[in-house]
């Protein structure tokens, strides 16, 4: 069946002005074009006329960059939502913790969701776990999603791009499938 003919809902997680700040999450993204691959992806399901959800983390930590009185709370300029487009904030990592997101869905009769957004090993692995485990059937872009190094509990680096493959390795075929933003345009164009 043709992705299309599935009405698949585009889910544009944390797409936000905070995440420009680099070093406050921990330095050397990867992906650095991974907001033009969510562009991309919108701007294809505008001209398909197909559900998008713009979500928006709001942090409660009046200090973080995503905290609504911030200028960082904003979304990126290249993903801004049209007047028909919803906008869900949450204050966890899951998008369907304290949010009527998975109610919007199911109203809609949607089954199929495309998640991209940032960060792959924080809001887009937690939300894509619960997507699958709410039995949606759920895929992953993994060039339209980024994430920042971390530092383990000994201390050791651990390189963004490694961050990335793990969080994605463990996602797919379990909680998703998971490919890249030419396989998705493929299948839309079947």
């Amino acid at each position: 069946m043709n992705l299309v003919n599935k009405k698949p809902a585009l889910l544009l997680i944390d797409i936000q002005k905070g995440f420009e700040n680099e070093t406050h999450w921990g330095g050397n993204r990867n992906n650095k074009d991974a907001e033009a691959k969510c562009a991309l992806l919108l701007d294809k399901w505008r001209r398909l006329n197909l559900p998008v959800f713009h979500i928006m983390h709001g942090s409660k930590n009046p200090n973080s960059p995503l905290h609504p009185s911030k200028p960082g709370f904003e979304l990126h300029d290249l993903i801004n939502p049209n007047s028909e487009e919803p906008i869900i904030v949450k204050d966890v990592n899951s998008a369907f913790i304290g949010t009527d997101l998975e109610q919007r869905l199911k109203s809609k009769n949607i089954s199929t969701l495309v998640i991209v957004g940032l960060t792959t090993n924080h809001c887009i692995s937690t939300t894509t776990r619960m997507a699958g485990n709410l039995d949606f059937e759920t895929i992953l872009i993994s060039d339209a999603t980024a994430t920042f190094d971390r530092i383990g509990l000994n201390g050791e680096l651990f390189d963004a791009e490694v961050i990335h493959q793990t969080a994605l390795a463990s996602l797919n075929e379990e909680f998703a499938k998971v490919i890249d933003t030419d396989t998705l345009l493929s299948k839309l164009d079947q």
